[in-house]
């Protein structure tokens, strides 16, 4: 385990796991490698839930050329297939040209992350709210037009609209956390369920469709088949409600910290 750090911060079901994967990196890339960090919900083990959810790294190079990819690509996909680890390879020029255009994903990171191996590099990235925002409402108009076509595309079925609007929470929740982050009010919660209650009282608009959308994916409650056309109608007024709220914020030239 030498040079790799911070052990202590990850929760004890990502460590067992992480340890072995994180040493054959080191031993891969030796040099060539800057810095390795555990993002997501496997880096605070609150929303993390083993088996089903993805332990997320990102592995810092200093370049990445087609032999870096044909050293690493075996150990990659077993890591995916066994243990359901998923690493994302950027070199530090890629992460510094690419805050304005992907300023959600990093700001995801940056806010939740331990570093395993190397230096801290998000110290020096300065993530600017007006991007975040104008990525926020690309995102959610996005889903508008997603869950319009797929309602379309669906029939209406009941199972099957139910997935559509799991699936479309599940991709929505960084997006939420950047809304609340935009507003500047509070701290942003880890768990999806405090997000959403923070998200209610920031924006003073009903979360519940979300609400339960979210618990019917956790099986906490379940949606009946006569429920599911009011509740998609509810769920897509919501992100309507959320497009204009974040069309119409006011923010200047910011940083998000």
């Amino acid at each position: 385990m030498a040079n790799i750090i911070n052990l202590d911060r990850l929760p004890e079901m990502v460590k067992g796991v992480v340890v072995p994967y994180i040493s054959r990196l080191i031993g891969i890339y030796a040099a060539n490698l800057k810095t390795i960090m555990v993002y997501g919900s496997a880096a605070q083990g609150e929303d993390f839930v083993p088996g089903h959810s993805n332990i997320n790294l990102l592995v810092v190079l200093n370049e990445i050329t087609l032999l870096d990819m044909k050293k690493g690509a075996k150990l990659v996909s077993m890591g995916k297939k066994q243990k359901k680890i998923v690493p994302l390879f950027l070199t530090l020029q890629h992460i510094d040209t690419s805050s304005d255009v992907f300023p959600i994903e990093f700001m995801e990171m940056k806010e939740n992350h331990v570093v395993v191996y190397g230096n801290e590099i998000f110290d020096s990235i300065v993530i600017h709210s007006e991007n975040v925002r104008l990525q926020c409402e690309s995102t959610l108009k996005g889903q508008i037009i997603k869950l319009r076509q797929g309602y379309f595309e669906l029939m209406a079925k009941p199972e099957l609209l139910k997935r559509l609007m799991i699936d479309s929470l599940t991709g929505l929740m960084p997006t939420i956390r950047n809304i609340l982050r935009l507003k500047g009010e509070m701290a942003v919660a880890i768990k999806k369920d405090e997000v959403i209650s923070q998200l209610k009282e920031a924006y003073g608009i009903d979360t519940a469709p979300l609400l339960t959308v979210l618990h019917s994916k956790l099986g906490m409650e379940k949606l009946a088949n006569s429920m599911v056309e009011s509740v998609f109608e509810q769920y897509l007024n919501v992100i309507q409600f959320l497009v204009i709220a974040v069309d119409e914020l006011k923010l200047g030239d910011k940083g998000l910290q």
